[in-house]
């Protein structure tokens, strides 16, 4: 990423640290996933017990997500940032050496919900952006979040199997977490963003989220294809292992854990979906991704037995998720730097809803009719996405007839009327 993405008052290498800092800050959310047998194997405890740690995880993002993100709008970026880092460095330590399950769910709740770090930088980093670029700094930051959410299933797979234990990967990513203290704050803008009124309460700042939907035409738009989408990327990754472990393909678990491999390219590719948003438009890449998405899950349909089939799925799905997410963001942080940040917590919020909907239909469907129910599931989705992009390509058409229209029916009003005086005037 060259300096012309960023303004020139911008520290240089700026965004490589914002992308370094998303991988590794995303990663404390998904390296638990691929240890739960393990984890339940120190504890002497059930698989399905050891699923509680995933469980508050999620549940601590979520309300991350929406009690902490929107305070962006409203703080010192480097304060808030480094508050976070030590709560979730010395959260990731406290689960290190936590002796019972109860203590480790408790210690991955407020790592957890301490570790929305990546939902803070993507509004900041547009707020930093050149005239026109702000799909392309998008682009780069979203793609060390993606690559740190599928990467980290597999780095902590492999920590766990050389250190023979679950507790240093924990360890790692504490000192991995504690090493972005100094660095990142030195990066983030010394002051709060711009406002045009007097400074908003915490409390006055979480009221304003539901007035947003009402008022953002934008953000509806990116928040019902951004959650129908990750419906159906999340469908087909919470059953994947259940398809490729039973027969006639019947994988072991390792193979299946180095799966998420195949998605690397994919979403190595979405990068450059930023600069097509800066040329495009959002709408075109939200067109894009989704042919991508249906590709995909036509692939999954037809030649699911297929693991080359399988594996070039997966980098159609990764590329039009991530691409389709860098397009939905570039188009609400066109707004005012001041709301970016809650704008961004409604948007996430509704991915994040869009995901467990996902996962639970998929779920269900896959226990019905197995993996013709899940990719099923999947397609239903992104059909839905479809029509919303339909309708709103639709009216907007419609609304730019109506005003060419208007428009022209001023101008004939308005030659007229000078018409008429000329005519009427002294000869």
């Amino acid at each position: 990423m060259t300096s012309a993405a960023t303004r020139p008052d911008v520290k240089r290498g700026t965004i490589p640290v914002f992308a370094t800092a998303t991988a590794i800050t995303v990663s404390n959310i998904y390296f638990t996933q691929p240890l739960l047998d393990k984890i339940a194997g120190g504890f002497r405890i059930s698989p399905s017990a050891a699923g509680l740690v995933a469980t508050t995880g999620q549940i601590g993002y979520a309300l991350g997500i929406v009690a902490i993100v929107p305070l962006a709008d409203g703080v010192r970026l480097r304060r808030l940032s480094t508050l976070l880092l030590v709560v979730t460095a010395v959260a990731l330590l406290a689960g290190a050496f936590a002796p019972s399950l109860a203590l480790l769910s408790m210690a991955t709740l407020v790592l957890s919900a301490s570790t929305v770090l990546p939902q803070v930088i993507m509004p900041t980093v547009v707020s930093m952006a050149a005239p026109g670029q702000a799909g392309r700094v998008l682009g780069a930051v979203g793609t060390g979040l993606t690559m740190g959410a599928l990467l980290s299933r597999t780095a902590a797979g492999l920590v766990a199997e050389a250190a023979g234990t679950w507790r240093a990967c924990f360890v790692i990513a504490a000192l991995a977490t504690g090493a972005l203290l100094l660095v990142l704050p030195r990066y983030l803008p010394a002051q709060p963003p711009a406002r045009t009124g007097a400074p908003e309460s915490y409390l006055r700042l979480l009221a304003s989220l539901p007035r947003l939907i009402a008022e953002h035409a934008p953000l509806r738009l990116s928040a019902a294809l951004g959650g129908t989408v990750f419906a159906a990327f999340s469908a087909f990754w919470s059953t994947l292992a259940f398809h490729l472990s039973a027969a006639p393909i019947a994988l072991g678990p390792a193979v299946i854990g180095l799966f998420g491999l195949f998605s690397v390219p994919g979403a190595l590719a979405a990068r450059y979906s930023g600069r097509l948003t800066d040329r495009w438009g959002a709408r075109r890449v939200n067109a894009l991704s989704l042919t991508s998405a249906l590709l995909a899950f036509a692939l999954f349909g037809f030649a699911g037995q297929s693991l080359v089939a399988l594996a070039v799925g997966c980098n159609l799905l990764g590329y039009g998720t991530t691409s389709g997410q860098i397009a939905n963001q570039a188009r609400i942080f066109a707004a005012r730097p001041a709301i970016r940040a809650r704008l961004n917590t409604v948007y996430i919020f509704a991915v994040f809803a869009g995901g467990a909907a996902g996962s639970a239909v998929a779920g269900v469907l896959f226990a019905a009719y197995g993996w013709t129910g899940a990719v099923g599931a999947g397609l239903g989705f992104l059909l839905l996405a479809g029509s919303v992009l339909a309708w709103h390509a639709l009216r907007t058409r419609l609304g730019s007839g109506r005003a060419a229209v208007a428009a022209r029916v001023v101008q004939k009003d308005v030659a007229d009327s000078v018409h008429v005086g000329g005519t009427g005037g002294p000869q």
